[in-house]
């Protein structure tokens, strides 16, 4: 995956829907250590619309403590959709799904507004300056 650093740690890449082709984050911040995955999005008062969290590896994850509900969509080694649960509230737990590597958090409403189900493959891409731009390789 090609990406650029930000300023305040977040990478930039692209998060997109193959199926739909809808953008699901233009800023992705990478949870990969072990300080980073378990500190996730607590201490936050919100997650911007164009903004995600991504956990690897994870195998489940929880809202406790957090200020308010959150999109999930867990992916495989391919970048496929295992499991998607939408606006989970603060103070729960979403257990792992067989075949989970990974878990895209997202502001809440981002999973059905992109029509992302199970099944999907999702890619990560590297960003521009226009993160509404239309893909012209298509």
């Amino acid at each position: 995956m090609s990406s650029r650093q930000t300023g305040d740690g977040a990478t930039r890449v692209c998060v997109r829907n193959a199926q739909t082709h809808c953008l699901l984050a233009h800023t992705v911040e990478m949870a990969r250590g072990r300080r980073a995955r378990r500190r996730g999005l607590l201490g936050r008062l919100s997650l911007g619309a164009d903004e995600a969290l991504w956990i690897e590896p994870s195998r489940g994850i929880h809202t406790f403590g957090m200020r308010f509900p959150i999109d999930i969509v867990a992916l495989n080694a391919g970048g496929i959709v295992v499991d998607v649960a939408s606006q989970v509230k603060p103070w729960r737990v979403r257990l792992p799904r067989a075949g989970t590597v990974g878990v895209l958090e997202l502001p809440a409403g981002r999973a059905q507004a992109s029509r992302t189900r199970v099944g999907h493959q999702i890619l990560f891409e590297a960003s521009d300056d226009d993160p509404y731009r239309a893909d012209d390789s298509a």
